[in-house]
């Protein structure tokens, strides 16, 4: 593979995590400040929408595997068909009604129509690594490129979005040391007006930043069709057909290695979640540190979009199963940041969270093709089967982060969290820093645990390539 399809390839991805970083950074507090919905609905907007698209995960594979060859490979249709439905369902996502009553059911109608389309898009996007180069360090290459782009992507997404929109959000900082006579409900909130018409200021800057992030949509599948060129499988002979999906499916669940590898990104991916979506919260209610937050996050994306070649070249050296040693490295930072919060060692905890992201990210979908070559050696007469492992593995990487968050959320609720006041209960406080140190701390363990019998080293790696070869 050349270094511009490399690029490409990786360039085709990001625009999904771009408008994903928007989407998570950004969706709750417009939901909430501009579009005027209760808290309560909004969190059902975000949850639905996340597991509708987990849910497509699978329906998406099912399809994808009957689909037919064409002229641009099996992949590559659906890839270019959804991408303009993609662009539509995110700017109406962003879009104000000029009606009130049902603004619910528009954001959770356009929200869930967004994640299933780009499910749609991810899955085959994904696979396409197996259909690039039959050679495993071509692909590994080509995998540390996209995780590098795609971190990029989120970067790029979050400060696109936070610059374009500032305008529409009325700054507040809460008091340090509130007057004496004051109770713990105190609170200094803006006001945001409830804007009469769509193109009031508030949801014209909203849509503004939409449809930037559309055009990146298309810019990025105009560059992954032009410079990619998706291969055929190059070990099934003209007579071997499709396995089933539900067949398929069966057969990766009885696979040891992706049964192993899947058991232990599902917990380590669920601890990063829980890290990100909750590491604002911390500092804002359990460090004081309110006013560095959004510094602390770009120095977490930063770090971790540049520490993607050092995890590539690490893993070439060492091999993927010692490079899992990385994750472990946030746990005890994270867990002296809970017990003495210190404004230097937030930063360099941010660093550090930074490469363990990096590695966590690279290391699945580096792995992933390994098991499928192990797979394909294993049932050497059937193929379509690259589908099945990465849509089920999407959807089960959506279900646990979507349980964890959901569980993260309860903890905060059943502890009496408020939003909008600026000094929490003490309940609260301890919620978070559970919720930032233990329950991470104790799932990137688990996973690490049951990654050590992930039966696929370096030396059965090479043997595979070599039987495969001969297979071919």
């Amino acid at each position: 593979l050349s270094i511009c399809s490399k690029l490409c390839y990786a360039i085709g991805g990001a625009p999904n995590q771009v408008a994903g970083s928007a989407a998570a950074f950004f969706l709750q507090i417009y939901l909430l400040d501009i579009a005027h919905i209760t808290p309560f609905h909004a969190s059902l907007v975000l949850f639905i929408g996340k597991a509708s698209g987990a849910v497509t995960d699978p329906v998406a594979g099912f399809f994808i595997i009957k689909s037919r060859w064409t002229k641009i490979g099996r992949l590559m249709p659906w890839m270019l068909a959804c991408t303009p439905f993609t662009v539509v369902s995110y700017f109406f996502m962003w879009y104000l009604p000029p009606f009130v009553s049902g603004r619910v059911a528009w954001y959770l109608i356009f929200y869930c129509l967004f994640q299933a389309l780009t499910t749609l898009f991810q899955v085959p996007y994904s696979a396409l690594t197996m259909f690039l180069s039959t050679d495993q360090k071509e692909r590994d290459s080509a995998t540390a490129y996209r995780m590098t782009m795609e971190v990029l992507g989120t970067l790029i997404g979050a400060a696109l979005q936070g610059q374009i929109v500032a305008s529409a959000h009325v700054s507040h900082h809460c008091i340090v040391n509130p007057p004496v006579n004051t109770t713990d409900s105190w609170h200094d909130t803006p006001s945001f007006p409830d804007p009469s018409d769509p193109l009031s200021h508030h949801a014209k800057v909203y849509m503004i930043a939409a449809g930037v992030i559309g055009g990146v949509y298309l810019l990025g599948i105009v560059i992954l069709f032009l410079g990619v060129k998706e291969k055929d499988d190059p070990y099934a002979l003209n007579s071997d057909g499709a396995i089933p999906f539900c067949k398929g499916l069966g057969l990766t669940m009885k696979h040891g290695p992706y049964v192993k590898l899947a058991a232990s990104f599902l917990l380590i991916s669920t601890a990063v979640q829980l890290e990100q979506s909750n590491f604002v919260l911390f500092c804002t209610h359990a460090a004081d540190l309110r006013n560095h937050f959004q510094y602390l996050v770009v120095t977490i994306l930063v770090s971790a979009a540049v520490s993607v070649p050092f995890w590539q070249k690490f893993l070439q050296r060492f091999g993927k199963k010692c490079a899992a040693c990385g994750i472990s490295w946030m746990i005890p930072f994270a867990v002296m940041l809970v017990t003495i919060p210190n404004l230097i060692l937030a930063y360099f905890v941010a660093f550090v969270s930074g490469l363990s992201i990096a590695a966590s990210l690279l290391l699945p979908w580096s792995m992933l093709p390994d098991v499928v070559d192990n797979f394909r050696l294993q049932n050497p007469h059937g193929k379509g089967h690259e589908t099945i492992f990465y849509s089920s593995y999407v959807f089960f990487t959506k279900m646990s982060a979507g349980i964890g968050l959901g569980i993260s959320a309860a903890g905060l609720e059943f502890t009496g969290y408020k939003p909008g006041i600026c000094r929490q209960s003490n309940d609260v406080i301890l919620t978070l820093k559970i919720l930032i140190g233990a329950v991470p701390a104790v799932l990137i363990l688990v996973g690490l645990f049951i990654l050590l019998f992930y039966p696929i080293t370096e030396e059965s790696r090479k043997e595979t390539k070599l039987a495969l070869e001969v297979l071919r």
